[in-house]
């Protein structure tokens, strides 16, 4: 069975950072036909994410740490994506 973009970054994200929230939302949609659609219906995304991992870390270290652990499939197979990460207890 293969898998979509959207459930191989969740189990990515869930083994790297043990999330208490994370929601990947595909806006692909809202891009047909803009830049980087590739007609996948799978080239534009946004992760809300919340993890103790990023306790005490900033923002840009926190996309960082994200983007890390989802190795190349940002930039190789989706064209953009929206992160919204913060840490329990954030006001963000």
């Amino acid at each position: 069975m293969l898998m979509g973009v959207a459930d191989e970054m969740r189990a990515l994200l869930t083994e790297a950072l043990a999330p208490t929230v994370l929601d990947i939302i595909n806006d692909s949609a809202s891009h047909s036909g803009h830049s980087g659609d590739d007609g996948s219906g799978e080239s534009h995304f946004t992760i809300v994410i919340e993890s103790a991992a990023f306790d005490g870390v900033s923002r840009l270290q926190r996309q960082r740490m994200v983007n890390k652990a989802l190795g190349n499939i940002p930039g190789d197979r989706v064209h953009a994506l929206a992160i919204k990460a913060t840490a329990a207890g954030d006001n963000a």
